[in-house]
């Protein structure tokens, strides 16, 4: 029954937090963030002393469950795990390996040290939770997306509209390339050698299987019924169980209880540490012969075969009677070729001659997120679970490259090539685990200002062509860009960046290209808005129809 009991509550947890990642219409209620607000390194870097505690303590209780029923990382790799023995036409049997406990210890000294010298990277990159995240957002979430665009599509057919098409989202190469490497090395690791990751790689792992050496229930073989037949050693993907010697490396096991169900004499028990009986001389040692074995080794010599080439053989080559072709296809053909080379720099001569009046300008500072406040603590607390990306309604915030440094790869950054942050809308701040972003209320939003507006008048169409314009200023929230006189009836844009919150409406909206008449400029720390006063509405009476 432990064994089902853990099988049942992780597939719930692993269902519940792959959906929360992939559900675009907000189906699960708010209350299942609590599922990522539990894991153990956002909690440990918000210091959320109560979540850590909880953790450890199940942890110094029941041994390594956190590995085996909260994270998903592991979760998952029970899964392939799982589905390497249905493929498989002979069932996986594992074996006890020596623990690799100097690569673990190492791994996890690496990421402590660079952690606390301000590169969080190494962290960012091997905590499973953020792992599974970024593998949930930029590989499974985008065919969740294409299998709703075909229900849509049957569905539709059938005058039945429950589902509706969305668009599917692509965060580009970087972010893209990392999740599927990061798939691929687990899911071999997993297909191959079971539990293989967490006892060797993962920091959060290791951590705890310290801890689970001290636990209160722990497994332990039963010397007396014991047969060392092997089969809790076969069934044990943390290849922790050593059926020769009767041991069991507890800072490797999961808790997983495969062994118990597997050994037909119910050799193997669950048990307080008090009733564990230590490792028996009578059954458990393993005779030796001495003297050294001699094994024969049998050399095989191959036959070369020489190849003897004749180097005297003439080769036969057939002549091929040449066709007279039409000069005036031939001069088609140079005429078509001659035309395709020179096209191509024609439209990238009038697209320079095109752009050359525009004014090249760069974003200095990337935009954080609402709720981000110092970019060094943002920086410092943010593990890239790309949670906040997957919700954003407006396609907003894209993991970074090196906008940030080395030290922010993959953190969230808002662009607005695709949409712009929506002037209501808290809930990057409300999904964020690790406390990156604080949460912030509808009042608050309205008043963080994440960047400030830009307005570049050599790009503006009103400047350039003498024509009206005016859509950064219909889509600003807050008119921190007004419509002002400009020559005879034209009117132009006006920025008022203290009253600006960078939501990047402006920006987004803007008609120009390739360079951007509008744009928002990021800031190194947060600040506040000034508040703007709406403009007066006057009543206008009308004689006659408004047309």
């Amino acid at each position: 029954m432990l064994r089902k009991l853990r099988i049942a509550l992780a597939l719930v947890a692993f269902a519940v937090l792959t959906f929360f990642f992939l559900d675009f219409s907000r189906l699960l209620p708010e209350s299942v963030q609590v599922i990522a607000k539990i894991q153990f390194v956002p909690a440990l870097i918000s210091l959320s002393l109560g979540i850590v505690l909880l953790l450890l303590l199940l942890t110094l209780v029941f041994g390594r469950i956190y590995c085996s029923v909260i994270c998903p990382l592991g979760i998952y790799q029970d899964v392939i795990s799982r589905l390497a023995n249905l493929f498989r036409k002979k069932k996986l049997r594992y074996k006890f390996r020596k623990a690799r406990t100097i690569l673990r210890w190492s791994v996890l000294t690496l990421v402590i040290i660079t952690y606390l010298s301000g590169l969080g990277l190494v962290l960012d990159l091997l905590d499973p939770y953020s792992m599974y995240g970024r593998m949930a957002v930029h590989l499974f979430k985008p065919v969740y997306m294409a299998a709703n665009n075909g229900l849509e599509l049957l569905f539709t057919a059938f005058n039945n509209y429950t589902f509706y098409k969305v668009d599917i989202h692509f965060w580009g190469w970087a972010s893209f390339g990392l999740a599927l490497v990061s798939l691929l090395v687990v899911s071999v690791l997993a297909w191959r050698f079971g539990r293989t990751w967490c006892n060797t790689i993962c920091p959060v792992g290791t951590v705890l299987g310290f801890l689970s050496k001290l636990s209160v229930f722990k497994l332990s073989i039963d010397h007396e019924t014991c047969n060392q037949c092997g089969l809790c050693s076969f069934n044990c993907k943390a290849t922790c169980i050593d059926s020769k010697k009767g041991s069991i490396d507890y800072s490797r096991c999961v808790a997983c209880f495969n062994c118990m169900e597997s050994c037909n004499k119910k050799g193997v028990k669950y048990l307080p540490f008090w009733k564990v009986k230590k490792t028996g001389t009578d059954k458990t040692q393993v005779k030796t012969v001495s003297g050294k074995i001699q094994a024969k080794t049998k050399t095989k010599t191959k036959t070369k075969k020489r190849i003897e080439t004749d180097t005297d053989t003439k080769i036969e080559v057939k002549t091929i009677n040449k066709t007279k072709t039409d000069a005036s296809k031939r001069e088609f053909l140079s005429v078509l070729m001659m035309s395709s080379l020179l096209m191509p720099k024609a439209l990238a001569a009038g697209f320079r001659q095109q752009i050359s009046s525009l004014r090249p300008l760069k974003r200095t500072v990337p935009m954080m997120p609402p709720g981000a406040g110092d970019r060094a603590r943002f920086n410092s607390l943010c593990t890239s679970c790309h949670l906040c990306v997957s919700k954003c309604p407006g396609d907003v915030l894209q993991p970074s490259l090196l906008e940030y440094g080395v030290e922010g790869i993959m953190q969230p950054q808002m662009l607005f090539d695709k949409g712009f942050c929506n002037y209501d809308c808290t809930l990057c701040t409300e999904v964020c685990p690790s406390g990156a972003l604080k949460t912030l209320t509808k009042e608050e939003k309205h008043r963080t200002q994440t960047g400030r507006v830009v307005f570049v008048l050599e790009n503006c169409i009103v400047y350039r062509n003498e024509t009206h314009c005016g859509a950064c200023s219909e889509h600003c929230p807050t008119q921190a860009l007004r419509m002002v006189p400009y020559k005879g009836h034209l009117t132009i844009p006006e920025p008022h960046p203290d009253i600006c919150i960078g939501c990047g409406g402006c920006e987004f909206i803007c008609p120009v290209r390739p360079y951007k008449a509008v744009f928002v400029e990021g800031h190194e720390i947060q600040q506040v808005a000034k508040a703007f006063e709406d403009e007066e509405k006057q009543d206008i009476v009308l004689d006659d129809f408004g047309f």
